[in-house]
């Protein structure tokens, strides 16, 4: 296999991984897919871990993307918005990538399932500092969580892999998300 024929490989194990699950898909589904013999297949690889750790860092790399494309200088509410913008288009432009990410990562073993964590978590706490921005500029509440405003933001978005239709207006998707999320955080704490 060329170069070409990798990255044919890591598509197809995505789409795979996705559609069956890490541990339902075998090497043999893999190989059937490409229209190849099982063995060529570790000419490439050593494993279908190399697959599903290379699906990762690809769906790692393209969450973090996206955040990278909001501008600084924006108000903490808007990066938000646009954060949450932009996560729902990697998932809608990626889905399958998408769904291996969030479902399927615990499959991966040491290091691996190590940096895979870690980046995860850089993901969450580059959300949790949009929302502690928000709360410190007075953009949103006070007495704000921003580690459960976090994980609302990412338990909502992260779940649109399994109900995205093709072709959605994902911007639009968003700003409605977003709407009913913020109103909900804007104001000042009230008293206990």
């Amino acid at each position: 296999m060329s170069s070409p024929r990798r990255s044919e490989l890591a598509r197809v194990a995505a789409r795979l991984f996705a559609e069956k699950g890490y541990h339902g898909t075998s090497i043999g589904d893999l190989a059937e897919a490409l229209g190849v013999q099982k063995g060529s297949l570790y000419a490439h690889i050593q494993g279908k871990e190399d697959l599903l750790y290379e699906t990762m860092r690809t769906g790692a790399a393209a969450f973090h993307a996206a955040l990278d494309e909001i501008p600084e200088q924006l108000l903490a509410t808007e990066k938000l918005r646009l954060a949450l913008r932009a996560h729902l288009r990697v998932i809608a432009d990626q889905l399958e990538v998408a769904t291996v990410f969030v479902q399927e990562w615990k499959y991966l073993e040491g290091a691996r399932l190590e940096e895979i964590v870690a980046e995860r978590r850089r993901y969450e706490e580059r959300i949790r500092e949009l929302f502690r921005e928000g709360r410190e500029q007075s953009e949103l509440r006070t007495d704000l969580d921003e580690g459960a405003a976090a994980l609302l933001f990412l338990s909502a978005a992260n779940w649109a892999y399994t109900w995205l239709k093709p072709g959605a207006d994902t911007d639009a998707l968003a700003d409605r998300f977003y709407v009913l999320v913020m109103d909900g955080m804007r104001g000042y704490s009230s008293p206990a």
